[in-house]
């Protein structure tokens, strides 16, 4: 029998400022399943590229973030049918992000291969019921405002918490 070794994909994300990851981070670990819960609050670019491309998905971050960061907005609450998440708006990033699917066009899995919904996630994998009432409760209070990018993130994935391979940031 040959044994396959798993080879973790990269993920990669757009890093928040400070405030707004607090502020996202705090929701996350009040909402989100505390079992559940192993990764950080996060903005996902890519879901899975193949760790082979690792070197050159650090390149393209880099040149990235030579420029400024993009302007983005929260626009509404999310219900994601068991989880709930804030909506985001960068037509900026989504730029960026464009750019990164061109380059890695023939290596992206489906659910990379369409344009994304940008969200934060702060609650999944619960009841429906459980869902739709957080959503409704955040509804309440939510007011469109802008959400600060810093950066630019390739992780690790290996079934738990992900591993840092690069993080870059702005400096335009």
């Amino acid at each position: 029998m040959i044994e396959r070794v798993s080879v973790p994909p990269i993920i990669v994300t757009a890093l928040m400022g400070a405030a707004d990851f607090g502020w996202a981070e705090g929701l996350r670990r009040a909402h989100f399943p505390a079992e559940r819960n192993l990764v950080p609050a996060h903005l996902t670019l890519f879901h899975h590229l193949p760790p082979s491309a690792l070197e050159e998905v650090a390149h393209r971050l880099k040149r990235l973030c030579i420029g400024p960061a993009p302007a983005a907005r929260l626009t509404e609450v999310m219900l994601l049918g068991r989880g709930v998440a804030y909506r985001v708006d960068s037509p900026e990033l989504m730029a960026m992000r464009d750019e990164l699917a061109d380059a890695f066009a023939g290596l992206l899995v489906p659910q990379d291969q369409g344009r994304p919904r940008f969200h934060i996630t702060v609650q999944n994998k619960v009841e429906p019921r459980e869902a739709k009432a957080l959503a409704e409760t955040l509804r309440r209070e939510f007011r469109p405002r802008p959400l600060a990018i810093v950066g630019l993130a390739a992780w690790h994935y290996r079934g738990g918490p992900w591993e840092l391979a690069k993080k870059v940031r702005f400096r335009g």
